[in-house]
């Protein structure tokens, strides 16, 4: 069947459309949305199950599926519009190469994902992964006005960006973004951009974790203008202990005045000073590292609830890689673990109200657990109804709830 699925895809896409996964399962490689929409739509029509693959750096590929649906020839930035900081990019684009094409045009892009520098613009924004820039510039979100994307039947839906109304009322864009391909394959996104800054700067200390928390609260009181403010484990920042950094991004007298004010407010912490190139060459290697482990999940914990919530992880997995918002919370966490501890930790964080989502995992996991876990008070249906409407024949091989019991 494998083959006949492979010639069909030629027919479709050319003889550069197509090649194979290494557990031998035909992988389309359209070049456009359209492209992915006959694809689509032929999969539909014939029954065939498919998993979504960004450029297989992230998430594995390994969803047992007639075929592999892939962005990674969907790979063009369409636009920068500088001075409307807006741009437009296929979502195969590695971060790294959209990153070079944006700096050329004065701007940036305020994500700052866990993972390899190829990995891809859609892959991000289907897992919803951001590091440490959440801290003052928002989520994935906040930096994705609009996308296209392909249902599951081959339909074509876009949403934002040059639309001015949605499908059925819904926000598809937020929804296409953390929905882990559950809601079609997207294909193309509209960004948000900031021009780059005339002052970029990290300041480093370390030393024993709660200290650390302590000093990044205080610091947090005092109205610390930072673009970020992260607590890193020592696997995280590759140091022998815990690590507190901070990011100040903006005007140079502005940069240079909140340092100072920093370095005061730190006492007898010493702080180490990072500026341009070594400063950004830290944090994507805090974002390389953060990639890691076989398993990483997010934690929606707030600040006063971090010292807590890592002395629990340490208890039940070990401390892992750990980023962690030091002064306004959320965690991340990554290493190698089970789905019985997933499932327990969910269980105990659940009484504190605290979000588990997991990001990345093999197939065996993300099939037992889900990337959410069992919806609770109704969310269920809902979410089943909607996916409905964009894979109508339950072809996209997505775990979102795990199985019951979860």
């Amino acid at each position: 069947m494998s083959n006949r699925i492979a010639e069909r895809l030629r027919q479709l896409l050319g003889p550069d459309g197509v090649e194979w996964s290494p557990d031998h399962v035909p992988r389309a490689l359209p070049d456009s949305t359209e492209a992915a929409a006959r694809v689509c739509l032929e999969a539909f029509t014939s029954g065939w199950h498919v998993r979504l693959e960004g450029r297989g750096s992230w998430q594995p590929t390994d969803a047992p599926a007639d075929l592999t649906l892939s962005s990674a020839a969907i790979d063009q930035v369409t636009a920068v519009h500088a001075a409307d900081l807006m741009a437009s990019a296929g979502a195969g684009i590695p971060m790294d190469q959209l990153g070079h094409r944006l700096q050329e045009a004065g701007t940036w892009l305020a994500i700052d994902a866990p993972g390899r520098p190829d990995r891809s613009l859609g892959s991000v924004v289907a897992t919803g992964t951001t590091g440490a820039l959440r801290h003052a510039l928002g989520s994935v979100r906040d930096q994705i006005v609009g996308c296209t994307v392909v249902t599951g039947d081959g339909r074509i839906i876009k949403a934002g960006g040059r639309v001015t109304k949605n499908v059925a009322g819904y926000d598809l864009t937020k929804l296409q973004v953390g929905g882990f391909g559950g809601f079609g394959f997207v294909t193309e996104l509209h960004l948000r951009l900031r021009a780059l800054p005339e002052a970029d700067v990290t300041l480093v200390t370390h030393g024993d974790r709660d200290p650390l928390t302590l000093l990044a609260r205080n610091l947090e009181e005092s109205g610390m203008d930072a673009a970020c403010c992260e607590l890193l484990s020592p696997a995280a920042s590759a140091s022998a202990t815990w690590t507190l950094a901070i990011r100040l991004i903006g005007p140079g007298a502005a940069v240079s005045s909140e340092q100072q004010r920093l370095q005061q407010l730190a006492g007898p912490m010493a702080w180490r000073t990072m500026e341009g190139t070594e400063g950004v060459g830290f944090w994507h290697g805090v974002s390389h590292a953060m990639g890691g482990g076989e398993v990483s999940f997010r934690l929606g914990v707030l600040a006063e609830g971090l010292d807590e919530v890592i002395d629990l992880l340490h208890h039940r997995m070990g401390t892992g890689l750990v980023a962690a918002g030091a002064s306004r919370g959320g965690l991340r966490w990554s290493g190698d673990t089970n789905a019985g501890t997933i499932r327990e930790l969910r269980h105990l964080l659940a009484a504190r109200e605290i979000p588990v989502t997991l990001e990345r995992a093999p197939w065996e996991l993300r099939q037992e657990v889900g990337h959410f876990g069992a919806y609770r008070e109704g969310v269920g249906p809902l979410v089943e109804q909607l996916r409905a409407q964009f894979d109508p024949g339950a072809l996209l091989k997505v775990c979102l709830s795990g199985q019951p019991g979860d």
